[in-house]
């Protein structure tokens, strides 16, 4: 089973007390926007095999929205931040880098 620490009530909560809301750190467009980047936006996800960055709501508990770096393959947890933040923190990062060798944000981003 999935689980995240909820980095604003700091508890381990199981994907039961969460909710997914897809991929993170997506760039938004507003009304000023062309059709294609708009249809982008709306349509267009990496869904990667192996390091994803995702929002995830602690619906069950402080009902906040946070980020979390995860191993679609594996399950692996890097580590979950603030939906704040607008891109992963850097220990995170180290934390990626670490267990796969050559990764880097540059490609997600």
């Amino acid at each position: 089973m999935l689980t995240l620490h909820c980095p604003y009530c700091s508890v381990d909560a199981d994907e039961t007390d969460l909710h997914g809301g897809g991929e993170a750190h997506l760039k938004r467009y507003g009304p000023e926007s062309s059709d294609e980047d708009f249809e982008g936006y709306l349509f267009v996800r990496q869904n990667p095999k192996g390091v994803h960055f995702e929002r995830w709501r602690h619906v069950y508990g402080c009902g906040k929205w946070f980020l979390a770096a995860r191993c679609t393959a594996t399950l692996e947890v890097f580590g979950t931040y603030s939906a704040q933040t607008t891109e992963p923190p850097a220990d995170i990062r180290a934390a990626i880098t670490a267990k796969r060798p050559g990764w880097s944000w540059g490609d997600l981003s």
